[in-house]
């Protein structure tokens, strides 16, 4: 009788455990909040090693792809299609440069950084960009270096 009331009390401590990782939702959308077209919404996402970004078609049409070179050493890249809602889990850290294929000159773009370190910053800022997706990039890396200074 013993056993079997402390196998209860196990089992519901255990499912009542929240899970540890966490999911972001991502909107895609043709026009932002600030009144910027074509974006991904928030554009800066900073998560934890083993949390999912779902990347929301809210608006047409849109896709979230990896850009090629903007990933940790090792990490999978990852492609969703045209106004399909994607969800990605990131294991490993580093940042990781997203577009919008048909928006990518427009600016349309996101960078998600997980972890705590960036072990492939200094790579993924070297890639070059089109278009507006160059100065969209550079201020979100400039706002992930201000956020990690203070």
């Amino acid at each position: 009788m013993l056993k079997r009331a402390l196998f209860g009390a196990v089992l519901s401590a255990a499912v009542a455990v929240p899970a540890l990782a966490d999911e972001v939702e991502v909107k895609m959308l043709n026009k932002g909040a600030n009144g910027d077209a074509m974006v991904f919404e928030p554009a800066l996402i900073k998560i934890k090693p083993g949390d999912s970004v779902r990347f929301v078609p809210t608006d047409k049409p849109h896709n979230a792809q990896v850009v090629p070179k903007m990933l940790p050493e090792g990490a999978e890249a990852f492609e969703g299609g045209m106004n399909e809602e994607i969800t990605v889990t990131f294991d490993q850290e580093g940042v990781y440069g997203v577009k919008c294929l048909p928006h990518y000159g427009m600016g349309m773009v996101a960078l998600v950084a997980v972890g705590e370190s960036y072990p492939n910053l200094e790579d993924a800022k070297a890639v070059r960009h089109m278009g507006r997706g160059k100065q969209r990039f550079e201020a979100l890396f400039e706002e992930l270096e201000a956020g990690t200074s203070s």
